[in-house]
C-alpha cells in the first residue's frame, strides 16, 4: 500500500487568495514555505487507487500526478473516492470530475444525503449511473474492491459544514483506518478531541493527524480572524501531541496545515519542535510505502 500527499493545505491552500500573512508572503516569494494544495490523499492498493476527499483542487492534483493522468481516450485511473465529511474543501473537487465520467463514492450516509441535496449534484444525472454511493458505517470494516484495501470509519466529531443545517451527528465527520496485508494506514485530519480518538489511532503503521493549527489563538494573534482552534472543531498540534504520549504509532505526520501555522516555515521553532516529537511536517506530492 502506497500513500501520496496530493494536498496537505488546510481549506484556502497556501498561498491562501485573500492571505497576505507571513507564510502566504513567504510562499509567493519563494521564502521557505512550501506552496500547498487543499487536502487530499491517495492511497494506492493492489487493484488501484483510491482518492480521499476531493478538494477545490483535485484538477491541479492530478496533473501533478502522473499515476492518475488518463491511459486512453476517455479514463481515469482513480478506481474510488472516499469523503471524510461534506465540507467544502472536501467534496467541490467532485463537480471537476463530473464530465461523463463514472465514479463512485464512499461516504457515510449523512454525507451524502448533504451533497445529493444541493441543487447542483443535479449534474451527476448526465446518465443512469454517473455517480454511486457506496454506503460506509462507523466501527464496520468496508472492502474497498476497486482499489483492493479495506477501511474501518471512526467517529471524529467536530462542527457539521456551515452550508447543511441540522444538529452536530457522529456521521458528520470521520477518520479512517486503512488496512492491507496487514499494515494500516489511519487518517485523523480533522480531530477537535485526539484523547477520545486515542484506540482508533493506537498501532497505526502511518498516521497522518490533524495538522491545522499549532496553537488555539493562532489566527487571533496573527490578526486574521476571532476564532480560536477549537471553535472550528481542530485541536491544536501542540495539545495533540500531548494528548497521544504513550501511543504506538509507526511514522507520524501532520496535514491539513492552516496557512496560519508556523510549522509551514522551515527553520522554525515551531517546527522544529514538533520534528523534535517525532512528527513529519506534510507536503504535496510526499509519498509513503506502508
Amino acid at each position: 500500500m502506497r500513500v501520496r500527499v496530493l494536498g496537505s493545505a488546510a481549506g484556502g491552500g497556501v498561498p491562501q487568495w485573500n492571505c497576505g500573512c507571513d507564510n502566504c508572503a513567504r510562499a509567493r516569494r519563494g521564502d521557505g514555505v512550501k506552496p500547498r494544495t487543499q487536502d487530499s490523499l491517495l492511497v494506492t492498493g493492489e487493484r488501484g487507487h483510491l482518492l480521499v476527499n476531493a478538494s477545490p483542487d483535485v484538477l491541479r492534483q492530478i496533473e501533478a500526478t502522473p499515476a492518475l493522468w488518463p491511459r486512453s481516450s476517455r479514463d481515469t485511473p482513480i478506481a474510488a473516492i472516499v469523503l471524510l465529511n461534506g465540507d467544502l474543501d472536501h467534496v467541490l473537487g467532485l463537480f471537476s470530475l463530473r464530465e461523463s465520467q463514472r465514479l463512485v463514492v464512499y461516504a457515510t450516509d449523512r454525507v451524502w444525503r448533504g451533497f445529493m441535496e444541493n441543487a447542483m449534484a443535479r449534474t451527476f444525472a448526465r446518465f443512469d449511473g454517473q455517480i454511486t454511493h457506496r454506503r460506509i458505517v462507523i466501527g464496520e470494516k468496508c472492502e474497498i474492491a476497486e482499489a483492493g484495501v479495506a477501511i474501518v470509519p471512526f467517529a471524529a466529531p467536530g462542527k457539521p459544514p456551515v452550508h447543511l443545517p441540522g444538529s452536530p451527528h457522529p456521521e458528520d465527520n470521520i477518520g479512517l483506518r486503512v488496512t492491507h496485508a496487514g499494515r494500516t494506514v489511519t487518517l485523523a485530519t480533522a480531530l477537535k478531541d485526539v484523547a477520545a480518538a486515542r484506540s482508533s489511532l493506537e498501532g497505526s503503521d502511518v498516521i497522518f493527524l490533524d495538522g491545522t493549527f499549532f496553537t488555539s489563538d493562532e489566527l487571533v494573534a496573527q490578526k486574521l480572524g476571532t476564532a480560536r482552534a477549537e471553535d472550528m472543531a481542530h485541536q491544536p498540534v501542540k495539545t495533540s501531541v500531548a494528548a497521544l504520549e504513550g501511543v504506538t504509532f509507526g511514522r507520524k505526520i501532520l496535514t491539513h496545515i492552516n496557512n496560519s501555522n508556523p510549522i509551514l516555515r522551515e527553520g522554525s521553532e515551531e517546527r522544529a519542535w514538533a520534528e523534535k516529537m517525532g512528527w513529519e511536517i506534510a507536503f504535496d506530492g510526499m509519498e509513503i510505502d506502508a
